[in-house]
């Protein structure tokens, strides 16, 4: 393993840009978790191939820019089919949304087969595409890094300028329609959020993964502390490690792939924190037994 790739220009780029994923997923994955859509992350990312594969067959070309747009394109349309289902339907959201994510990724692999085996297409470039999958260092581009830049600094932006609103919303909707916050457009904006952030990252992470960048610095960071100004500083610094860990693993290491590299290491810092941090299994126990002796 060779440590001074870390001075690499390559290996900063790469690594700033899925620090700073990580980061706002992380910050805006602690809403999904608290508002109990934990799945949605989930939905969207899975129901985001068919689209990057759609934009590929119509365009003939593998840009960034327009695999990202049909992404975003279906987890609209996942997004609104989930919403139908939910609403007119009896039955729950979460069951819904596994529906449509399921069928979706689905169709999905379906499209992806049917290029790799149609002569229409091998003129054009598909190498890379399954990095969409389960994400690959190797793919990511400079203009790659740039999006994943761009979206997140937009992203936290966006989070900043409404943080108020955002934290009503997420604790308390009635007093948020009292004082005249409109729930639909910071449930709109949330979205908005969540589906150009999955979008920037499926390259890096890809679509079976890139939820647990949602949840799992979000579930960390629950478990170290109540305030909520600290659950995002916690889940953004959880991302921003992981993140740097696992690209220097996938880069180091042949055969690793960035995705599951970051999401490994996020994972075993989540359940170290389920275990062990202040709000964890352990520290529950402890207290359960101090009131069985003093009493």
């Amino acid at each position: 393993m060779n440590i001074s790739m870390i001075t690499q220009y390559s290996f900063i780029v790469v690594a700033i840009g899925t620090m700073l994923l990580a980061m706002a997923t992380g910050i805006v994955g602690t809403i999904s978790i608290l508002k109990g859509q934990s799945l949605i992350g989930d939905a969207v990312g899975h129901a985001s191939l068919p689209g990057i594969i759609l934009a590929f067959m119509i365009s003939g070309r593998k840009s960034s820019i327009i695999l990202m747009l049909g992404a975003i394109a279906a987890g609209v349309i996942a997004f609104i089919l989930i919403q139908i289902i939910a609403e007119g339907s009896k039955i729950e959201a979460d069951t819904a949304m596994a529906v449509i994510l399921s069928a979706m990724f689905g169709l999905g692999m379906v499209l992806k087969s049917y290029i790799q085996g149609n002569p229409k297409y091998q003129g054009a470039s598909q190498s890379g595409l399954a990095s969409y999958i389960f994400g690959q260092a190797a793919y990511i581009l400079r203009e790659d890094v740039y999006i994943i830049l761009t979206v997140s600094i937009i992203s936290l932006v966006l989070f900043v300028i409404f943080y108020k609103e955002i934290k009503v919303y997420v604790f308390d909707m009635v007093y948020a329609y009292t004082i005249g916050i409109n729930s639909r457009l910071i449930s709109l904006l949330i979205m908005i959020i969540t589906m150009i952030l999955i979008a920037a990252g499926l390259k890096a992470v890809g679509a079976i993964l890139i939820s647990s960048m949602l949840i799992t610095p979000a579930v960390t960071g629950l478990q170290w502390s109540k305030s909520y100004e600290k659950v995002l500083f916690i889940a953004a610094f959880t991302g921003a490690v992981s993140a740097f860990l696992g690209t220097f693993i996938s880069s180091a290491v042949k055969g690793f792939s960035t995705g599951p590299s970051i999401i490994l290491i996020m994972s075993i810092i989540a359940l170290l924190s389920v275990l062990f941090a202040p709000r964890g299994i352990v520290r529950m126990i402890l207290n359960i037994r101090r009131m069985r002796v003093g009493k």
